[in-house]
């Protein structure tokens, strides 16, 4: 196939115990922006520039994204790209977010932390 048959990814879909409660988070903690709230999810903005939403959905009998045992070292779903990786890393830690150690393979550095309902993200420079 010479022409890609899709171009971005429209949302990011991510399991929550309350909609409203993790949109405070997302926007006191990463900064995201709230583009609208319903009864059963948040959907938000990452930035300006960014095409892709973040829809933070109320789930019933709660379980965080657990990715399943493989042999590529990966246990997250998503992976964010940030402005600089260490200043990240830095600006989570100091607001007490669940962090675990910066890693890398070759010039590509990442790291998992976690929400306040127990899903890892991840970023990756």
């Amino acid at each position: 196939m010479a022409k890609p048959l899709l171009k971005g990814m429209e949302g990011v879909f991510i399991p929550v115990k309350d909609p409203a409660d993790s949109a405070k988070w997302y926007e006191e903690i990463l900064g995201f922006s709230l583009l609208y709230m319903e009864a059963e999810a948040a959907v938000m903005k990452i930035s300006e520039q960014a095409q892709t939403v973040v829809c933070l959905v109320k789930t019933d009998n709660h379980h965080p994204m657990k990715f399943p045992e493989n042999n590529f070292g990966v246990g997250k779903y998503y992976n964010f790209i940030p402005e600089d990786i260490e200043e990240t890393y830095n600006l989570l830690i100091e607001k007490k977010v669940k962090v675990n150690p910066i890693g890398g393979e070759g010039s590509t550095r990442f790291f998992t932390f976690y929400d306040p309902d127990g899903n890892p993200l991840g970023v990756c420079q």
